[in-house]
């Protein structure tokens, strides 16, 4: 056995993993790596062998909007706001509808999924509704449903070990699933509804038409409202007479007041002919005496002085006559004729004619004041009357609306209800399912999945034995282990027993063997002696492990 020199500064640095050190720790393992490897490689190969093959048929749900079906309401007309393109929520809602429990349930009962043979329903002993509720998981669980990109269709897959059995259960899932289309999409009792609803209408409507003729026998024939209209003019007519009448009534009590005034300020007679003229006779006499009382004062002037008295007395009658012929002359004679005062003749003939007129005023007025409440009364009647046909017709004219109404609403729903029997709808099978003749599943896929799988669990299992060994093989494991300085390695070929400890049993420095507590497995490796340096005591030692 030679000696090696061996630097411990040299051991001691840090050593990167090489795949040296992986080949290694193969080979050290290769019989664990082998029977591992080999077992799960010949269980892989085993249960491709075995298994059944799967077969997966395809169908395609088309989703269109060819269709559109009036909304359920109220009104005379609906109107329909029709868009092209299929949202994607509508095909998700359609696709949440494929995948319900009703479409599940109602396709594992025609297709039979729940009288599957397996020995866990034997051994539980399901009741019904158990088998039902497992078949419609395992139903779930095979098939695939999504929407094609880019496109309105929709895709589902179903995989079995039978190819008939997967065509038979895509067929009657999609016919499941249209006729839940077609019950979520089509109120229950529609058509019904509407025919119940178009018959009470109709009755109401002969109802109120007959309470109109009725009422049309009550009045004679004659509308109300014409007759109210008629009576409404006559009305307008005799009130503008009755103020009229009063205006008259009023002109001619203020015409009387101012006639009584004139005639009262009107003198009866009038003075038609004035004439002044002188009192000849008189005035004869008296100029007739003036001569006579001048001659004969002339002649007393022959006689007498101007102042003798019997002179004097005749000049003073002779003042006397002349002051009378004056005073005569000064007072003509006046002579007036008088005739009848026409404007006062006028003024009683206006009067009397102005209160004949004032009192068949009166009479006007009060028979006018009769006929207008008359005819008020008669408008007041004929308004309620009208009120009341009015309410009528309102009534048949509402009682026919509805009955139009549902009559056209029974029309569309009897549309949709063939178009429903005839399978009009948005959906439809785009693609029917067919049964497969080659299985879906690649055996040698499969196979060279269960090679890798055996692979990485074999390479898995030794690199964690390998993980878990306490072995020391290298004076870097020691001096990482130990802390310590390594003086020499010497390398040793070991034959291990049953009780020896794998790697970890040593030649000591007599070359005794060491003995510990083995695994159980006796091989052959290729070991070193370790002396180290004890630096308390100064001597070279086999360190304990």
């Amino acid at each position: 056995m030679s000696n090696q020199d061996f630097d411990s500064s040299r051991a001691a640095a840090p050593q990167s993993f090489t795949v040296r050190d992986l080949v290694v720790v193969v080979f050290r393992h290769k019989r664990i790596l082998s029977l591992c490897f080999g077992g799960m490689l010949l269980g892989t190969l085993l249960t491709v062998l075995l298994m059944p093959a799967e077969y997966k048929a395809q169908t395609k749900i088309l989703v269109k909007r060819e269709r559109v079906d009036p909304v359920v309401s109220s009104e005379q007309s609906t109107q329909l706001q029709v868009r092209e393109d299929i949202s994607e929520e509508e095909v998700n809602s359609e696709i949440a509808l494929m995948e319900s429990d009703d479409v599940l349930r109602q396709t594992v009962l025609a297709c039979g999924l729940q009288n599957r043979k397996s020995f866990t329903a034997w051994l539980l002993h399901r009741s019904e509704q158990a088998r039902i509720a497992k078949a419609m998981l395992r139903l779930k669980s095979n098939l695939k449903i999504e929407s094609v990109r880019r496109s309105d269709l929709i895709s589902i897959t179903y995989s079995s070990t039978e190819p008939r059995q997967a065509a038979q259960v895509l067929s009657i899932l999609a016919n499941a699933y249209i006729e839940k289309h077609l019950e979520v999409h089509r109120p229950p009792g529609q058509l019904k509804f509407f025919e119940d609803e178009a018959d009470r209408y109709h009755k109401d409507l002969d109802a109120a038409e007959g309470q109109l003729r009725q009422f049309a026998k009550e009045q004679g024939g004659v509308a109300p409202k014409v007759a109210r209209d008629i009576a409404l003019q006559k009305l307008n007519d005799f009130n503008a007479s009755l103020q009229q009448t009063r205006a008259d009534l009023a002109a001619t009590r203020e015409r009387i007041q101012d006639l009584e005034k004139q005639e009262s300020s009107t003198p009866n007679r009038l003075t038609t002919q004035v004439k002044a003229s002188d009192d000849a006779t008189v005035l004869q006499q008296l100029k007739s005496t003036l001569l006579t009382l001048e001659l004969k004062r002339t002649e007393l002037l022959t006689k007498y002085q101007p102042t003798y008295r019997l002179v004097q007395e005749v000049d003073k009658e002779i003042a006397d006559t002349r002051a009378s012929i004056a005073s005569e002359e000064s007072k003509p004679l006046r002579e007036e004729v008088t005739d009848q005062n026409p404007t006062y003749a006028w003024i009683g003939t206006e009067l009397a004619r102005a209160k004949s007129d004032y009192s068949s005023l009166k009479a006007r007025e009060a028979a006018l004041v009769a006929i207008v409440s008359t005819y008020q009364q008669n408008t007041t009647q004929l308004e309620e009357k009208d009120l009341a046909q009015q309410d009528l017709i309102r009534a048949a004219k509402t009682d026919e609306d509805n009955y139009l109404l549902y009559l056209r609403k029974r029309e569309e729903a009897r549309v949709t209800e063939a178009l429903n029997t005839q399978r009009i709808l948005n959906v439809a099978v785009a693609e029917a399912p067919s049964v497969p003749s080659l299985p879906s599943d690649d055996r040698w896929l499969y196979g060279l999945a269960g090679t890798l799988l055996a692979a990485m669990v074999s390479l898995g299992a030794v690199f964690t034995i390998e993980y878990f060994d306490s072995s020391l093989r290298t004076p870097a494991d020691v001096v990482a282990e130990l802390n310590i300085p390594v003086l020499a390695a010497v390398p040793q070929r070991t034959v291990y027993n049953g009780n020896g400890r794998n790697g970890h049993g040593m030649n000591g420095p007599n070359g005794s063997n060491g003995n510990g507590n083995g695994r159980g497995r006796q091989h052959q490796e290729d070991g070193v002696e370790i002396n180290v340096l004890n630096n308390d005591t100064g001597r070279f030692e086999t360190p304990p492990l």
